[in-house]
Protein backbone atom coordinates (compact mmCIF):
# COMPACT_ATOMS: atom_id res chain seq x y z
CA UNK A 1 0.00 0.00 0.00
CA UNK A 2 1.23 3.65 -0.94
CA UNK A 3 2.85 4.70 2.35
CA UNK A 4 0.99 8.32 1.77
CA UNK A 5 -2.27 5.88 2.51
CA UNK A 6 -1.10 3.39 4.58
CA UNK A 7 0.42 5.66 7.31
CA UNK A 8 -2.51 7.99 8.22
CA UNK A 9 -4.88 5.05 8.25
CA UNK A 10 -2.25 3.86 10.88
CA UNK A 11 -2.53 7.03 12.35
CA UNK A 12 -6.43 7.01 12.48
CA UNK A 13 -6.63 3.22 14.13
CA UNK A 14 -4.76 4.24 16.66
CA UNK A 15 -7.20 7.21 17.47
CA UNK A 16 -9.76 4.99 17.47
CA UNK A 17 -8.50 2.17 19.65
CA UNK A 18 -7.25 5.11 21.97
CA UNK A 19 -10.84 7.04 22.09
CA UNK A 20 -12.91 3.87 22.18
CA UNK A 21 -10.41 2.94 25.18
CA UNK A 22 -11.06 5.61 27.38
CA UNK A 23 -15.01 5.45 26.24
CA UNK A 24 -14.92 1.74 28.08
CA UNK A 25 -12.64 2.75 30.90
CA UNK A 26 -9.47 3.74 30.05
CA UNK A 27 -8.24 7.41 32.10
CA UNK A 28 -9.26 10.83 29.96
CA UNK A 29 -6.47 11.57 27.31
CA UNK A 30 -4.83 8.05 27.82
CA UNK A 31 -6.02 5.52 25.92
CA UNK A 32 -2.67 4.48 25.11
CA UNK A 33 0.54 5.63 26.88
CA UNK A 34 3.51 3.53 26.69
CA UNK A 35 4.91 5.23 30.03
CA UNK A 36 1.85 5.64 32.02
CA UNK A 37 0.88 2.23 31.72
CA UNK A 38 4.57 0.87 32.68
CA UNK A 39 4.22 2.93 35.38
CA UNK A 40 1.29 1.36 36.22
CA UNK A 41 3.14 -2.37 35.90
CA UNK A 42 5.90 -1.53 37.83
CA UNK A 43 2.94 -0.26 40.43
CA UNK A 44 1.30 -3.56 40.23
CA UNK A 45 4.86 -5.51 40.65
CA UNK A 46 4.91 -3.96 43.75
CA UNK A 47 8.09 -1.95 42.12
CA UNK A 48 6.87 1.46 43.65
CA UNK A 49 4.42 2.92 46.42
CA UNK A 50 2.37 5.28 44.33
CA UNK A 51 -1.18 4.07 45.46
CA UNK A 52 -3.10 5.18 42.55
CA UNK A 53 -0.84 3.72 39.76
CA UNK A 54 -1.14 0.52 39.77
CA UNK A 55 -2.23 -2.47 37.01
CA UNK A 56 -0.91 -4.61 34.80
CA UNK A 57 -1.84 -2.91 31.42
CA UNK A 58 -2.95 -5.74 29.32
CA UNK A 59 -2.49 -2.92 26.20
CA UNK A 60 1.48 -3.35 27.12
CA UNK A 61 1.33 -7.09 26.67
CA UNK A 62 -0.68 -6.96 23.74
CA UNK A 63 1.41 -4.67 21.80
CA UNK A 64 4.54 -7.18 22.65
CA UNK A 65 2.73 -10.43 21.34
CA UNK A 66 0.85 -8.38 18.42
CA UNK A 67 5.02 -7.68 17.38
CA UNK A 68 5.81 -11.00 18.13
CA UNK A 69 3.06 -12.69 15.71
CA UNK A 70 3.80 -10.49 13.11
CA UNK A 71 7.28 -10.81 12.87
CA UNK A 72 7.22 -14.71 12.92
CA UNK A 73 4.43 -14.90 10.00
CA UNK A 74 6.19 -12.58 7.84
CA UNK A 75 9.52 -15.02 8.72
CA UNK A 76 11.37 -11.50 9.98
CA UNK A 77 11.60 -12.94 13.24
CA UNK A 78 15.97 -12.48 14.21
CA UNK A 79 16.70 -11.57 17.41
CA UNK A 80 19.71 -9.09 17.87
CA UNK A 81 21.14 -7.57 20.69
CA UNK A 82 24.54 -6.61 22.75
CA UNK A 83 24.59 -2.67 21.68
CA UNK A 84 25.65 -1.20 25.04
CA UNK A 85 22.96 -2.83 27.14
CA UNK A 86 24.13 -1.37 29.99
CA UNK A 87 23.57 2.48 28.36
CA UNK A 88 20.37 1.65 27.00
CA UNK A 89 19.05 0.46 30.83
CA UNK A 90 20.10 3.87 31.94
CA UNK A 91 19.07 5.57 28.84
CA UNK A 92 15.39 3.82 29.32
CA UNK A 93 15.43 5.09 32.87
CA UNK A 94 16.57 8.97 32.37
CA UNK A 95 13.28 8.94 29.18
CA UNK A 96 10.98 7.59 31.85
CA UNK A 97 11.98 10.54 34.01
CA UNK A 98 11.16 12.64 31.21
CA UNK A 99 7.87 11.07 30.65
CA UNK A 100 6.76 11.19 34.26
CA UNK A 101 7.87 14.53 34.26
CA UNK A 102 5.36 15.82 31.47
CA UNK A 103 2.92 13.12 32.00
CA UNK A 104 3.01 10.82 29.13
CA UNK A 105 4.99 9.33 26.17
CA UNK A 106 5.04 10.89 22.18
CA UNK A 107 1.48 8.76 21.71
CA UNK A 108 -0.10 10.69 24.78
CA UNK A 109 0.76 14.05 23.46
CA UNK A 110 -0.86 13.47 20.17
CA UNK A 111 -3.89 12.27 22.41
CA UNK A 112 -3.98 14.77 24.79
CA UNK A 113 -3.98 17.39 21.90
CA UNK A 114 -7.02 15.73 20.42
CA UNK A 115 -8.38 15.92 23.45
CA UNK A 116 -8.16 19.80 23.34
CA UNK A 117 -5.21 19.59 26.57
CA UNK A 118 -2.90 22.54 24.90
CA UNK A 119 -0.54 21.71 27.21
CA UNK A 120 0.68 18.94 25.14
CA UNK A 121 1.15 21.55 22.35
CA UNK A 122 4.12 22.78 24.28
CA UNK A 123 5.54 19.70 25.60
CA UNK A 124 5.38 18.78 21.12
CA UNK A 125 7.52 21.44 20.85
CA UNK A 126 10.06 19.86 23.69
CA UNK A 127 9.95 16.74 21.91
CA UNK A 128 11.19 17.97 18.73
CA UNK A 129 13.83 19.92 20.39
CA UNK A 130 15.01 16.75 21.89
CA UNK A 131 14.99 15.21 18.60
CA UNK A 132 17.04 18.23 16.83
CA UNK A 133 19.54 17.92 19.86
CA UNK A 134 19.65 14.27 19.49
CA UNK A 135 20.34 14.75 15.43
CA UNK A 136 23.14 16.84 16.14
CA UNK A 137 25.26 14.37 18.13
CA UNK A 138 23.98 11.75 15.19
CA UNK A 139 25.81 14.07 12.42
CA UNK A 140 28.87 14.39 14.46
CA UNK A 141 28.91 10.09 14.56
CA UNK A 142 27.10 8.97 17.86
CA UNK A 143 27.03 5.22 18.06
CA UNK A 144 25.80 2.87 20.30
CA UNK A 145 27.49 0.32 18.46
CA UNK A 146 26.58 -2.73 16.49
CA UNK A 147 23.98 -5.24 17.44
CA UNK A 148 24.67 -8.82 16.92
CA UNK A 149 22.61 -11.88 15.91
CA UNK A 150 21.26 -13.67 19.63
CA UNK A 151 19.65 -17.00 19.82
CA UNK A 152 16.08 -17.26 19.57
CA UNK A 153 15.67 -18.16 23.16
CA UNK A 154 17.25 -14.24 24.35
CA UNK A 155 14.47 -13.13 21.70
CA UNK A 156 11.96 -15.24 23.34
CA UNK A 157 12.37 -13.83 26.85
CA UNK A 158 10.73 -10.54 27.13
CA UNK A 159 7.50 -12.05 25.58
CA UNK A 160 7.65 -14.91 27.67
CA UNK A 161 7.93 -12.76 30.72
CA UNK A 162 4.76 -11.09 29.67
CA UNK A 163 2.82 -14.34 29.30
CA UNK A 164 3.63 -14.77 32.77
CA UNK A 165 2.17 -11.18 33.38
CA UNK A 166 -1.06 -11.72 31.57
CA UNK A 167 -1.40 -15.53 33.19
CA UNK A 168 -0.97 -13.53 36.73
CA UNK A 169 -3.78 -10.96 35.54
CA UNK A 170 -6.25 -13.50 34.37
CA UNK A 171 -5.99 -16.31 36.75
CA UNK A 172 -3.62 -14.89 40.13
CA UNK A 173 -5.00 -11.77 40.58
CA UNK A 174 -4.21 -11.70 44.06
CA UNK A 175 0.10 -11.94 43.05
CA UNK A 176 -0.34 -8.52 42.03
CA UNK A 177 -1.60 -4.93 43.57
CA UNK A 178 -4.39 -2.85 42.16
CA UNK A 179 -4.97 0.32 42.44
CA UNK A 180 -8.48 1.49 43.89
CA UNK A 181 -8.44 4.63 42.82
CA UNK A 182 -6.45 7.14 40.48
CA UNK A 183 -5.73 6.14 36.98
CA UNK A 184 -4.40 2.78 37.92
CA UNK A 185 -8.18 2.03 38.99
CA UNK A 186 -9.79 3.12 35.65
CA UNK A 187 -9.51 0.54 32.53
CA UNK A 188 -11.19 -1.06 30.15
CA UNK A 189 -12.08 -4.58 29.93
CA UNK A 190 -9.13 -6.74 29.81
CA UNK A 191 -10.02 -8.75 26.68
CA UNK A 192 -10.50 -5.06 24.99
CA UNK A 193 -7.52 -3.75 25.98
CA UNK A 194 -5.33 -7.06 25.16
CA UNK A 195 -7.24 -7.19 21.76
CA UNK A 196 -6.53 -3.35 21.22
CA UNK A 197 -2.68 -3.67 22.08
CA UNK A 198 -2.47 -6.64 19.32
CA UNK A 199 -3.99 -4.72 16.94
CA UNK A 200 -1.47 -2.07 17.63
CA UNK A 201 1.11 -4.49 18.11
CA UNK A 202 0.62 -5.84 14.12
CA UNK A 203 0.15 -2.39 13.03
CA UNK A 204 3.36 -0.67 15.16
CA UNK A 205 5.91 -3.28 13.30
CA UNK A 206 4.22 -3.42 10.06
CA UNK A 207 4.10 0.41 9.38
CA UNK A 208 7.68 0.72 11.63
CA UNK A 209 6.01 3.33 13.45
CA UNK A 210 8.16 5.70 15.54
CA UNK A 211 7.28 9.09 16.72
CA UNK A 212 11.00 10.22 16.58
CA UNK A 213 10.74 9.55 12.97
CA UNK A 214 7.71 11.92 12.47
CA UNK A 215 8.92 14.77 13.70
CA UNK A 216 12.86 13.91 12.33
CA UNK A 217 11.96 12.94 8.20
CA UNK A 218 10.06 15.67 7.40
CA UNK A 219 13.26 18.09 8.38
CA UNK A 220 16.25 15.59 7.17
CA UNK A 221 14.41 13.73 4.50
CA UNK A 222 11.02 15.70 3.10
CA UNK A 223 9.34 12.41 4.03
CA UNK A 224 6.20 13.58 6.02
CA UNK A 225 4.85 9.73 6.10
CA UNK A 226 5.51 9.39 9.82
CA UNK A 227 4.43 13.05 10.47
CA UNK A 228 1.06 11.60 9.00
CA UNK A 229 0.36 9.54 11.86
CA UNK A 230 0.60 12.01 14.45
CA UNK A 231 -1.53 14.99 12.56
CA UNK A 232 -4.29 11.97 11.88
CA UNK A 233 -4.53 10.78 15.40
CA UNK A 234 -4.83 14.48 16.47
CA UNK A 235 -7.50 15.36 14.01
CA UNK A 236 -9.80 12.11 14.40
CA UNK A 237 -8.92 11.59 17.71
CA UNK A 238 -10.17 15.35 17.98
CA UNK A 239 -13.39 14.78 16.11
CA UNK A 240 -14.40 11.31 18.34
CA UNK A 241 -13.55 13.14 21.50
CA UNK A 242 -15.84 15.99 20.32
CA UNK A 243 -18.31 13.37 19.50
CA UNK A 244 -18.35 12.02 22.75
CA UNK A 245 -18.53 14.92 24.73
CA UNK A 246 -14.63 14.84 25.85
CA UNK A 247 -13.06 17.69 23.88
CA UNK A 248 -11.99 20.39 26.30
CA UNK A 249 -10.06 22.92 25.08
CA UNK A 250 -7.91 24.58 27.22
CA UNK A 251 -4.52 24.64 29.25
CA UNK A 252 -6.48 24.27 32.41
CA UNK A 253 -8.60 21.58 34.00
CA UNK A 254 -6.78 18.71 32.07
CA UNK A 255 -6.96 15.07 33.07
CA UNK A 256 -3.77 14.09 34.02
CA UNK A 257 -1.98 16.91 33.39
CA UNK A 258 -0.46 20.28 34.71
CA UNK A 259 -0.16 23.45 33.29
CA UNK A 260 3.49 24.81 34.17
CA UNK A 261 4.81 25.14 30.46
CA UNK A 262 8.57 25.39 31.06
CA UNK A 263 8.62 21.99 32.75
CA UNK A 264 6.07 20.42 30.07
CA UNK A 265 8.37 21.46 27.40
CA UNK A 266 11.90 20.14 29.17
CA UNK A 267 10.33 16.73 30.00
CA UNK A 268 9.42 16.00 26.35
CA UNK A 269 12.86 17.27 25.52
CA UNK A 270 14.40 14.64 27.87
CA UNK A 271 12.15 12.15 26.20
CA UNK A 272 13.10 13.36 22.72
CA UNK A 273 16.85 13.39 23.19
CA UNK A 274 17.01 10.21 24.76
CA UNK A 275 14.68 8.37 22.16
CA UNK A 276 17.11 9.64 19.43
CA UNK A 277 20.20 8.09 20.98
CA UNK A 278 18.35 5.15 21.66
CA UNK A 279 17.09 5.06 18.27
CA UNK A 280 13.40 5.03 18.25
CA UNK A 281 10.32 6.35 20.81
CA UNK A 282 8.86 4.38 23.79
CA UNK A 283 6.44 2.90 21.30
CA UNK A 284 8.90 1.54 19.17
CA UNK A 285 10.99 0.13 21.50
CA UNK A 286 8.14 -1.80 22.62
CA UNK A 287 7.46 -2.94 19.16
CA UNK A 288 10.75 -4.09 19.29
CA UNK A 289 11.36 -5.70 22.16
CA UNK A 290 8.23 -8.06 21.19
CA UNK A 291 9.92 -8.85 17.43
CA UNK A 292 12.90 -10.31 19.74
CA UNK A 293 15.16 -6.87 20.37
CA UNK A 294 16.81 -7.74 23.42
CA UNK A 295 18.35 -4.41 23.35
CA UNK A 296 15.09 -2.55 23.38
CA UNK A 297 14.04 -5.26 26.06
CA UNK A 298 16.87 -3.82 28.44
CA UNK A 299 15.26 -0.05 27.34
CA UNK A 300 11.99 -1.14 28.56
CA UNK A 301 13.34 -2.18 31.24
CA UNK A 302 15.45 0.72 32.04
CA UNK A 303 12.09 2.62 31.62
CA UNK A 304 10.11 0.20 34.25
CA UNK A 305 13.10 0.75 36.66
CA UNK A 306 13.40 4.51 35.90
CA UNK A 307 9.42 4.60 37.14
CA UNK A 308 9.94 2.50 40.07
CA UNK A 309 12.44 5.67 40.95
CA UNK A 310 10.44 8.65 40.02
CA UNK A 311 7.72 7.29 41.89
CA UNK A 312 9.43 6.49 45.37
CA UNK A 313 11.83 9.61 45.24
CA UNK A 314 8.53 11.69 44.55
CA UNK A 315 10.20 12.93 41.10
CA UNK A 316 6.32 12.43 39.04
CA UNK A 317 4.45 15.42 37.94
CA UNK A 318 0.45 15.83 39.14
CA UNK A 319 -2.06 18.03 38.32
CA UNK A 320 -0.45 20.60 40.87
CA UNK A 321 2.52 21.01 38.71
CA UNK A 322 6.17 19.60 39.05
CA UNK A 323 8.39 18.43 42.50
CA UNK A 324 11.34 19.89 43.44
CA UNK A 325 12.19 16.65 43.55
CA UNK A 326 11.16 16.44 39.98
CA UNK A 327 13.19 19.50 39.08
CA UNK A 328 16.70 17.96 40.99
CA UNK A 329 16.04 14.48 38.56
CA UNK A 330 15.68 16.13 35.63
CA UNK A 331 18.85 17.79 35.91
CA UNK A 332 20.50 14.23 37.49
CA UNK A 333 19.18 12.74 33.76
CA UNK A 334 19.96 15.57 31.63
CA UNK A 335 23.85 15.60 32.73
CA UNK A 336 23.77 11.71 32.09
CA UNK A 337 22.33 11.46 29.14
CA UNK A 338 24.80 14.83 27.58
CA UNK A 339 27.53 12.53 29.02
CA UNK A 340 26.15 9.55 27.31
CA UNK A 341 25.62 11.68 23.95
CA UNK A 342 29.73 13.31 24.34
CA UNK A 343 31.16 10.35 25.01
CA UNK A 344 29.65 8.03 22.40
CA UNK A 345 30.13 10.65 20.12
CA UNK A 346 33.78 11.86 20.71
CA UNK A 347 35.26 9.56 22.51
CA UNK A 348 33.98 5.77 22.62
CA UNK A 349 35.23 5.29 18.93
CA UNK A 350 39.00 5.91 20.53
CA UNK A 351 38.03 3.47 23.35
CA UNK A 352 36.85 0.86 20.76
CA UNK A 353 39.66 1.19 18.21
CA UNK A 354 42.24 0.80 21.12
CA UNK A 355 41.13 -2.42 23.01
Amino acid sequence: MNEKIKMPLVGALAAIISVTLVYWGNPANMGFCIACFLRDIAGALGLHSAAPVRYVRPEVIGVVFGALITSVLTKEFAPKGGSAPATRFVLGMCVMIGALIFLGCPLRVALRIAGGDLNAIVGLFGFAAGIFLGIFFLNRGFSLKRTYDVSNTDGLVFPLVNLLLLAALFFAPALLIFSEQGPGAAHAPMFMALAAGLIMGVVGYISRLCFVAGIRDPFLFKDFSMFSVFVTIVVVGAIANIFLGNFNLGFENQPVAHTDSLWNFLGLLLVGFGSVLLGGCPFKQLVLAGSGNSDSTITILGMIVGAAIVHNFGLASSAAGVTENGKTGFAIAAVIMLCIAVYNTYFGKKTAGGA
